[in-house]
């Protein structure tokens, strides 16, 4: 079982295919893990692996990895995580493909690293709109008790700290507006059709990117989602180096 240790922590990961990387970030809120992958409508690791090297991973204290809380900077902690996977690997350059929270984490990692980053799809961006914050809280605060539940060493206080920073933004909660104005990143933004990926919020990021490409309706049909599925396919080819 591929295992990235780094010290405090301990990161789960598969490799599928072969050629230019694209790193997976999957859905599940904070349980985003690898098998998550099967609940998405656009499927990478069952679509793109005859086409590019796939590189997925559990999230640090989802699935199968595990480390401490970062209460100063949560958002940042899981980038970290990200950019040392890739540079385990070697992968100095990397498109993104991200669901749910994985386009969060997505639009982090093209600021943090624009020049690793070569492109982002962003399949069902999650965010804040009005009425929808108590989704989110729930879903972290589940998490938070399956944690404590298997995990002896966590303070409670510190889990509640953890959060509520994480949690209590607005917008995509990873950067803010402003940040998504300013990435040269090619972007293609598949918008999502509930309280927890609504569909304003992948609107608005396709529309704040200075290079963003959208796709709706993509969910509606089989035949739709394969059109997505293609067109994701074809962009990440396109903005792929050489």
């Amino acid at each position: 079982m591929p295992q990235l240790d780094l010290g405090d922590r301990s990161i789960y990961y598969e490799e599928h295919g072969s050629g230019y990387p694209v790193l997976l970030i999957a859905p599940g809120g904070m349980r985003s893990e690898v098998n998550w992958w099967q609940r998405a409508a656009l499927n990478p690791l069952e679509e793109y692996a005859g086409d590019f090297r796939l590189v997925a991973m559990d999230q640090r204290n989802a699935g199968r990895s595990t480390g401490p809380l970062d209460v100063e900077d949560p958002w940042g902690a899981y980038v970290d995580d990200q950019l040392a996977l890739m540079d385990h690997l070697g992968h100095g350059s990397f498109h993104v493909l991200g669901c749910c929270i994985g386009c969060s984490y997505a639009l982090l990692l093209a600021q943090r690293a624009p020049e690793r980053v070569t492109s982002a799809v962003l399949q069902q961006p999650i965010g804040i709109v009005e009425g929808n914050r108590e989704v989110f809280t729930g879903m972290w605060r589940d998490w938070a008790g399956e944690l404590r539940a298997r995990r002896a060493d966590i303070d409670p206080a510190t889990l509640e700290t953890f959060g509520t920073r994480m949690w209590d933004g607005e917008f995509v909660l990873s950067v803010s507006r402003d940040v998504v104005r300013s990435l040269p990143t090619p972007l293609l933004v598949l918008p999502g059709i509930d309280d927890f990926h609504p569909t304003e919020t992948g609107r608005e990021v396709a529309a704040l990117a200075p290079n963003a490409e959208i796709v709706e309706p993509w969910k509606d049909s089989p035949d739709l989602i394969r059109h997505a599925v293609d067109r994701a396919r074809e962009f990440l080819r396109e903005q792929t180096p050489g």
